[in-house]
């Protein structure tokens, strides 16, 4: 592709970043230059998005029935999933797993709250009353 033939079409991301190619100049030499994005892959950002926002707000609801703890809403807010969150605690899968069961997470210890919290980058209080950085 030619320097002056690289997309620039609006994309989701084009306030926040902007991404390198590779294309071949007037001399004939390889270069880089800068892409505010392509239409192709702003609608892929744009599905993607909205099926996260759709995962997130069902895991809201299930939280909020009693189907779910708390940590389900913030992985999928965090668009984490169980190999994730247990990397990041140290706790097994099978435990984070378990600790998605409502009566479970009602009595987890405060230090295995606190590195959820931390996880998730909200305090203890937020973690167990779903609410994000107190929003």
């Amino acid at each position: 592709m030619k320097k002056d033939e690289i997309p620039q079409d609006p994309s989701p991301l084009d306030k926040f970043t902007k991404e390198v190619c590779y294309a071949v100049d007037e001399t004939g030499e390889y270069t880089t230059a800068l892409s505010r994005g392509w239409q192709v892959k702003a609608d892929a950002l744009g599905i993607t998005w909205e099926e996260a926002q759709a995962r997130t707000a069902n895991a809201r609801e299930k939280v909020k029935s009693g189907e779910a703890s708390p940590i389900l809403f913030f992985m999928e807010l965090n668009m984490m999933d169980l190999a994730i969150v247990a990397a990041y605690t140290g706790f097994w899968q099978w435990t984070v797993k378990r600790h998605l069961k409502p009566d479970v997470f009602k009595n987890l210890s405060e230090k295995k709250l606190q590195k959820y919290a931390e996880v998730f980058d909200v305090t203890v209080a937020e973690l167990k009353n779903m609410n994000p950085n107190g929003a």
